[in-house]
C-alpha cells in the first residue's frame, strides 16, 4: 500500500464528518471523490493567467471538510508547496478568508474563531458565546486540543485572562462539555428543575446564576424543553423573558442565546445571520462563520428559518451584502435559492 493511500485512509478517519444527520447539510461528500485530480484541477486554477477563480470555488463549496483535506494532502503531495499558502499569494480579500476557512478542520476553524474574539484590545464576546453555546461535548473537547496544537496555549486560562464574572465562569463551565446528549425526559426531574430556576430568578432578589448555567449546560436538550413548558406553572414569563427581566448584560446574553439554542438552534443561528448582514456594514466574521461552520451540520435548516422569520432568503440577503467572489461562495455554500 502506497504512502499516499495511507495517508488517505488515516485523514478519512481523522476528519470524519459532523455525527449529525446529513438531512440539514448543503455540502454532502461529493460523489467519485478523486482528491489527486482535484489538487491538479486547482492547481491548474492557481497558475492560470489572472487565477481562475470560479474552479476554486466550485471544487471547494462542493466537497466536505474531510474530502478537502485530502485534497490539500494530494496538493503538497504533487506540488511540495501547502496549498493555504499558495492560496494566499494567488487569492485576495474575503474570497481568500474563506477560501483557507474551508481548508481548516472544523476544530482548527472554532479554535482560530476563538482566538481572534480573544487577541488584541477588546474581547469579541458574541463569538465566545455563539461557538459555546451551540457546540456539543465531542466538538469541544476537539477544539481545545486544536487551541492547544495551534497556539500553544490553554484554551480556558485564555478565557479566565480575557473575560471576568458570571460571564467568565458560564463560558468555563460550557467549556467543560458536561451536557447529557441522551433524549431521555425525566419529568419529576424537569418539574423541580422548572422550580430551582424560578426559585434561583424571579422569586428572590438577585439571580442565582450558578443554578441557571449548571441547569442550562448539563441537561439534554429534551428534558430541558420540558423543563421551559414546566416553568410556566410558575412564573407568568417563560424562561427567556425571564431572564430579560432579571440579567443584562454579557451573562444575559449567553443565558439567553443558551435557552433560544435549546429551543431552535436553526432559529439562533438565523437571527445571528440577520443581526450580521443589518444596519451599516456587514459583520463578515460572522457571516462566514455561520455559513462555513454550518454548511455540513445544519445550513438547510437555518435557510429555512431564516425565510420564515425575515420574509426573504438567505441567499437573497447575502446577495444583498456581498459581491463578486465573496459573494459566489457564500452562495454556492447555501446552496439553492430556498
Amino acid at each position: 500500500m502506497t504512502t499516499n493511500v495511507i495517508s488517505q485512509l488515516l485523514l478519512n478517519i481523522k476528519y470524519r464528518p459532523h455525527p449529525s444527520s446529513l438531512d440539514g447539510a448543503t455540502v454532502r461528500p461529493f460523489p467519485g471523490f478523486d482528491p489527486n485530480a482535484d489538487a491538479t484541477a486547482i492547481n491548474n486554477a492557481l497558475e492560470a493567467k489572472g487565477v481562475d477563480e470560479d474552479t476554486i470555488i466550485d471544487i471547494l463549496t462542493t466537497r466536505t471538510n474531510c474530502q478537502r483535506q485530502q485534497i490539500a494532502a494530494a496538493y503538497q503531495q504533487a506540488v511540495g508547496k501547502r496549498l493555504k499558502d499558495v492560496i494566499k499569494r494567488n487569492l485576495s480579500k474575503k474570497l481568500e478568508t474563506v477560501a483557507l476557512d474551508l481548508l481548516k478542520t472544523p476544530a482548527q476553524y472554532d479554535a482560530h474563531q476563538m482566538h481572534s474574539a480573544m487577541k488584541g484590545l477588546g474581547t469579541d464576546e458574541g463569538t465566545l458565546v455563539e461557538i459555546l453555546v451551540t457546540r456539543g461535548n465531542k466538538e469541544k473537547n476537539d477544539l481545545i486540543k486544536a487551541y492547544k496544537e495551534e497556539f500553544k496555549k490553554d484554551l480556558a486560562e485564555n478565557i479566565k485572562g480575557d473575560t471576568s464574572g458570571a460571564f467568565q465562569k458560564a463560558l468555563l463551565m460550557l467549556l467543560e462539555s458536561t451536557r447529557d446528549e441522551s433524549n431521555e425526559v425525566d419529568h419529576d426531574l424537569a418539574d423541580d428543575d422548572a422550580r430551582a430556576l424560578y426559585e434561583a430568578g424571579e422569586k428572590q432578589k438577585g439571580t442565582d446564576i450558578d443554578t441557571f448555567v449548571k441547569l442550562l449546560s448539563s441537561r439534554n436538550t429534551e428534558h430541558l424543553k420540558t423543563v421551559f413548558e414546566r416553568y410556566t406553572k410558575y412564573s407568568p414569563h417563560d424562561v427567556g423573558k425571564a431572564l430579560d427581566l432579571e440579567l443584562k448584560g454579557d451573562i444575559e446574553t449567553l443565558l439567553i442565546s443558551l435557552v433560544k439554542c435549546i429551543g431552535n438552534r436553526p432559529a439562533y443561528f438565523a437571527e445571528r445571520l440577520q443581526a450580521s448582514m443589518k444596519g451599516y456594514g456587514t459583520d463578515d466574521n460572522t457571516l462566514i462563520r455561520i455559513v462555513v461552520s454550518r454548511s455540513e451540520v445544519d445550513l438547510k435548516d437555518i435557510k429555512v428559518e431564516y425565510k420564515a422569520k425575515f420574509g426573504k432568503t438567505l441567499n437573497t440577503a447575502i446577495k444583498d451584502e456581498t459581491k463578486g467572489d465573496y459573494e459566489k461562495i457564500l452562495l454556492s455554500l447555501c446552496g439553492s435559492n430556498e
